[in-house]
């Protein structure tokens, strides 16, 4: 046992030793991560950035894994999940507070059970709402940045502040996070009223539009690249010829060109290796080089 299990242990924080990250992620690849930590609340969120702070290791802040592309040997560095940070409710009318490891589906349908819009547009999208928040996560028209009032963040360093959204310079899949290491806590967000059978039915017509364009049936990190100026990613690979194609069990989906899919058995160097590849004939062919979304560790 590692001297920061031993000292979690000590301090009642619940860890797990040596978990496959294939569990772990949408994309089901990647080694086995040395350390878990799955803090339960604030205070032991805190705790454990300032546990790893003091041990010189800088820990990677894991939500349900969605845009993640762990390599095959695994991380050494420890991994902190927000899963068990589930608190969510309306503090006021239209105003709700969720705690990282809320899913963003579930926040969604706790919106519309309460007559709430605005949220309609992340229904589906398959991770956290602490994800969504760290990246400005968007579909359909929307994106996070147009409900959030403030987001409560921990520091490397262990302090827990609340910052309003304007502090947060969100934009196009980008936040304040990325830069400085903060881990999302909770978030507020405020909504408008709305009827909810109208919500919902929004909410199921988006569902269903991502069922017909996306291949949800495949284990997948969603869309691989950014979408370059006044272009998508995915029709530009289409335009390359580019469905379909394969190495090892990495796949250009035939349904979304966007997505690269886990078609069975597939390993981060293959998807590394697909990701090359489809770099290389898009900027070939079309003069646009694609930026990865996904985030590698």
């Amino acid at each position: 046992m590692s001297d920061l299990a031993s000292t979690c242990l000590l301090l009642g924080i619940p860890f797990r030793e040596q978990v496959s990250m294939k569990t772990k992620t949408s994309f089901k690849i990647g080694g086995a991560a040395a350390l878990l930590l799955l803090p339960r609340d604030a205070e032991e969120l805190s705790a454990c950035v300032r546990l790893c702070r003091d041990a010189g290791e800088a820990p990677l802040i894991l939500g349900r894994g969605s845009n993640l592309l762990v390599k095959d040997t695994g991380l050494r560095q420890p991994v902190v999940s927000t899963e068990e940070l589930k608190v969510l409710n309306e503090r006021s009318p239209g105003r709700l507070f969720c705690q990282a490891g809320v899913k963003l589906q579930d926040l969604c349908l706790f919106a519309q059970k309460q007559g709430l819009t605005g949220l309609e547009f992340a229904y589906g999208i398959p991770g956290s709402a602490g994800g969504a928040a760290y990246m400005n996560a968007g579909a359909y028209g929307g994106e996070m940045k147009d409900v959030l009032r403030s987001v409560w963040a921990v520091s490397p360093e262990g302090i827990i502040r609340e910052r309003p959204t304007e502090e947060l310079d969100l934009s196009y899949r980008h936040s304040v996070f990325m830069e400085d290491g903060s881990a999302v806590l909770a978030m507020e967000m405020q909504l408008r009223p709305g009827d909810a059978a109208e919500i919902r039915a929004r909410m199921d017509g988006i569902m269903e539009r991502r069922k017909s364009k996306q291949p949800l049936e495949c284990p997948s990190a969603g869309s691989v690249f950014r979408r370059p100026p006044g272009q998508f990613a995915g029709a530009l690979i289409d335009q390359c010829g580019l469905k379909g194609c394969a190495v090892g069990g990495a796949q250009v989906s035939e349904k979304h060109a966007g997505f690269i899919v886990n078609a069975g058995g597939a390993t981060a160097a293959d998807v590394r290796a697909l990701i090359a590849l489809v770099q290389t004939v898009v900027e070939e062919k079309t003069g646009f080089f694609l930026e990865p979304e996904i985030e590698f560790v």
